[in-house]
């Protein structure tokens, strides 16, 4: 009895919750940690969506089940904004299912279409659950770069022939948790003509749909003709408005994966909270003003930071996407590697990131920094960060115009 589970054995040790620990010591303790480390939005939704929650929370038939796949109402609106953002035509009956956020989405889906020993592409670096989502349903990894260049491409081509058994399905995820890296319509389209050619399925992670900045709206792979053939993808309402604990995200897309993924999810659950999932048609059916703020908002934080960080003596690439940098170490210090140096960081700086590591191996030599703190607070990072690195005897600019 004493031999551990099949699927426990398969998963590695969670790299980031040794940072989290650490992090929640801190806090036990008194200190002022500024956290970095957790894509956790610290902005409310907005008002109209909780109104609705605690209207529908009120009636009396709104506490029983619901459906698995989720309420026509928030089927439609989700179709709804895949043709208001888009263009896309969406069936809401067949070719969307409501998830408890994009994790459950990708779980219930690998659940419902991989067997053991089947072949997966995924990103690494990547978020854990585009790996380990198919890892925990027995299937087999076999890495891709997340850079989308002519690298990428190579890549997918060397996996068709040198993998056995072929692999079956690719994960995408732009823009990128947690590099940040973008793509346009050009490479969607590139994509879905290779997957057909090879007889891949493609799910694509477009959680941070509405996170774009300077100017460039994200494009969806649904906007290719025929994408709908061979891919499915994931969105989210954590990001966009504010709704992360809420636990409410959307497949939409390929009718077979749809319908395969719906039948999984019956015999697992009964859906969200039907008062929550009425919010969240308020939420994509109302107002959007929130989106753009939000947007906005996340764009001073970037500059902000990208400023501020680099005064401080660590230069950090400027995301085009997404609520996350992804910061290569400081070239001094390179060599502590990215854990230690997020140890080293929350320890002296208390300053909390996310070690590049905790995402793939590939993800070594970076942390992912979120932007979920305000303007005042970022700056204040930057200023213990820079104590910090002078402590370590890292060159850093002159106290004129200090961060």
């Amino acid at each position: 009895m004493s031999e551990e589970f099949y699927r426990m054995k398969r998963l590695p040790p969670y790299v980031i919750a040794e940072v989290n620990a650490m992090r929640a010591a801190a806090r036990a303790a008194g200190e002022d940690i500024i956290d970095l480390g957790m894509g956790n939005p610290d902005l409310p939704p907005p008002d109209h969506v909780i109104a609705k929650l605690v209207e529908v929370a009120s009636k009396p038939d709104a506490h029983g089940y619901s459906q698995s796949k989720g309420i026509p109402g928030l089927r439609k609106a989700q179709a709804n904004y895949y043709g208001r953002r888009f263009g896309v035509d969406v069936d809401p009956e067949t070719e969307v299912v409501v998830t408890m956020g994009s994790k459950e989405g990708l779980a219930s889906l690998a659940t419902a279409i991989t067997a053991p020993g089947d072949v997966v592409l995924a990103p690494n670096p990547s978020y854990p659950i585009h790996m380990f989502g198919f890892i925990i349903a027995g299937a087999t990894i076999r890495s891709v770069p997340t850079t989308p260049d002519e690298n990428y491409f190579r890549a997918l081509d060397r996996a068709m022939a040198f993998t056995v058994p072929r692999p079956s399905i690719l994960v995408v995820n732009y823009p990128s948790n947690p590099t940040a890296e973008t793509v346009d319509l050009a490479f969607y389209e590139r994509l879905v003509a290779w997957a057909k050619e090879n007889k891949v399925w493609v799910l694509s992670d477009l959680a941070y749909s509405e996170l774009y900045f300077d100017g460039n709206p994200t494009p969806s792979i649904l906007q290719v003709p025929g994408a709908k053939d061979v891919a499915i993808e994931f969105t989210s309402l954590s990001k966009t408005y504010s709704m992360a604990g809420w636990r409410i995200g959307f497949a939409v897309g390929n009718k077979q994966l749809i319908a395969a993924m719906s039948r999984v999810k019956s015999y697992l659950d009964y859906g969200a909270f039907t008062p929550i999932q009425a919010a969240a048609c308020a939420a994509l059916n109302g107002p959007q003003d929130i989106v753009a703020k939000n947007r906005e908002l996340y764009h001073k934080r970037r500059d902000v930071m990208v400023e501020s960080f680099s005064r401080a003596g660590w230069d950090i690439p400027a995301p085009r996407a997404s609520m996350f940098a992804w910061a290569p170490l400081p070239p001094a210090l390179k060599d502590m590697g990215s854990l230690e140096f997020s140890k080293q960081l929350l320890t002296h700086a208390k300053v909390a990131v996310a070690p590049g590591v905790g995402y793939g191996e590939d993800g070594e030599g970076y942390v992912r920094i979120a932007m979920v703190e305000n303007e005042q607070r970022l700056r204040q990072a930057a200023r213990n960060i820079k104590q910090y690195l002078k402590s370590m005897g890292v060159n850093t600019p002159s106290s004129k115009g200090a961060a």
